[in-house]
Order: structure tokens, then C-alpha cells, then sequence
């Protein structure tokens, strides 16, 4: 089946690429762009730098962008799948949806109406299991912002690994953090995966801190030739 990924750039949806890939034949990303924070749908954080996460892979991307108001946003998503049903020929989108309700049940009726099939793998995955299939399948994600009880300033730019792992799962046990950042918890991008023919190296970044929450934006990057050995 071709198919299309509803792509944010972060490890969700990234990583329902890279099963999509095994499965089915991907024809382009699909990327929402809200103009402002506070979007119940869409990344903000370093979601303009999906095209350069296109490049490495080596697909076209679908980008439109939305005011990101509640629920008008859901016309711009339709429209973003019309382009890539029409344009790339499509029969279905894959989403990394994990645990949204919210999110799914919208995605899985505008695909519904657009007569495509809605591909959810990682729904409900244990988020630990997800985690660590993660790191196991050599994908390089950093967090890019955090709001949630027991994440503070020092999360923003880490990169998901061991110890991370074990420490969200601590904090998972002590506030009760969803572990997989669902929810608007956290949000992340991937730098390198196994999809990636070229890698994303960051040159500079500034974070951003607001009390209880905060963001990471990316200056500037490029892509690099990855080290095979």
C-alpha cells in the first residue's frame, strides 16, 4: 500500500515511519505547521525543521500550515491529506499516535471521509518498551520541550538514552509523568534513525524557560554524512 506519514519530526511519528517502512511503501511525510504554540493537534517546537528530516530521508513533503485554533485546525489537516491523496496517490496515513484519544479518533475520521485507511502501530505501547525500542534501534532523539511535574530546564536538548530512561520511569513512579511525553508532557526530534541516508547535526540552539515549562529551538543545523562503522 502507498501511504503517507502524519510527521511532527519527533520520535512518535518518526518511528512509525520506520515500521511503515517494513510494511508498506511511503510515498511523503505529511507535516502540519501551527503558527503559534497551544495547538491541541501539531508540534511547534522545531516543526520547520522537518524539511531538513525529509531531506535525510530522502522523501517529499506535504507541509501546511494552521493557525492552530482548536478544532479549525482539523480543515488544514484535511487539506494536507487531500494534497498527499491526490499528489502522491496514497491509500492510507500512518499517525504515532500512542495514547491521544483526542488526536486518533480526529485522524481516523478524516481519513475515513478521504476514503484512506489510518494506521496507528505504537497505539497503546507500553511507553517504556517504546522507549527502549527506541535506543535498541539506534535512534538519535533529543527532547525539545518539557511540561510536566519533575521535568525542568535541564531536559531540554537531552538526548533519550539508558539513563534517561531511567529516569522518566522514576519520575513516572514519583508524579506520575506519562513516560512517552503524551499528552503535551514533552515533545522531541530525532536527529538520526535508520530511515536517515544522512544525519542532522545541531549547530546552535536557545532554550526558552517559563516557570514550569519550557522549549528548545534549533538555530541552525545541517546535515552530515553518517559514520557507518
Amino acid at each position: 500500500m502507498r501511504v503517507g506519514i502524519l510527521h511532527s519530526g519527533g520520535k512518535d511519528s518518526t518511528y512509525a515511519a520506520y515500521l511503515a517502512k517494513q510494511r508498506d511503501q511511503i510515498a511523503c511525510l505529511i507535516t502540519v505547521q501551527p503558527l503559534r504554540e497551544g495547538s491541541y493537534m501539531f508540534h511547534h517546537p522545531t516543526i520547520s525543521w522537518t524539511k531538513l528530516q525529509a531531506e535525510a530521508i530522502g522523501l517529499p513533503q506535504v507541509l501546511v500550515k494552521t493557525e492552530g485554533v482548536k478544532e479549525e485546525e482539523l480543515s488544514d489537516l484535511r487539506r494536507a491529506f487531500e494534497l498527499a491523496r491526490d499528489g502522491y496517490s496514497i491509500e492510507g496515513v500512518y499517525t504515532g499516535a500512542l495514547a491521544s484519544v483526542y488526536q486518533k479518533s480526529r485522524v481516523e475520521r478524516i481519513c475515513s471521509e478521504l476514503g484512506l485507511d489510518c494506521i496507528s502501530p505504537l497505539w497503546l505501547i507500553e511507553p517504556e518498551t517504546h522507549l527502549r525500542n527506541l535506543v535498541r534501534d539506534r535512534f538519535l532523539v533529543i527532547i525539545t520541550a518539557v511540561a510536566a511535574l519533575g521535568l525542568d530546564e535541564n531536559w531540554l536538548g537531552r538526548v533519550i538514552d539508558d539513563e534517561a530512561i531511567r529516569e522518566l520511569v522514576f519520575l513516572q513512579q514519583k508524579y506520575g509523568l506519562h513516560i512517552g511525553l503524551e499528552g503535551g508532557e514533552g515533545e522531541t526530534f530525532v536527529l538520526d534513525c535508520p530511515l536517515f541516508k544522512k544525519k542532522i547535526e545541531v549547530l546552535s540552539t536557545e532554550k526558552y524557560w517559563l516557570g514550569d515549562r519550557g522549549h528548545l529551538e534549533i538555530k541552525e543545523a545541517k546535515l552530515v554524512e553518517k559514520n557507518l562503522h
